[in-house]
């Protein structure tokens, strides 16, 4: 997921730089949503590996 919000970064920077405003805005939002998602499931890991690492001992 955060390859993908990269590629989208990288598509809005450089159509930004070329003058495609539309392009770049909707692959700027796509990027952030991306990235969000990703640090929602990235939480969700540590709390469950917390977890389980707690119920281990």
């Amino acid at each position: 997921m955060l390859k993908w919000a990269l590629i989208f970064a990288i598509i809005a920077v450089v159509a930004g730089a070329l003058g495609f405003g539309g392009i770049a805005g909707a692959s700027a939002g796509i990027a952030k949503i991306l990235f969000g998602l990703f640090v929602l499931v990235a939480i969700v890991f540590i709390v469950l590996a917390v977890m389980g690492a707690k119920a281990i001992e």
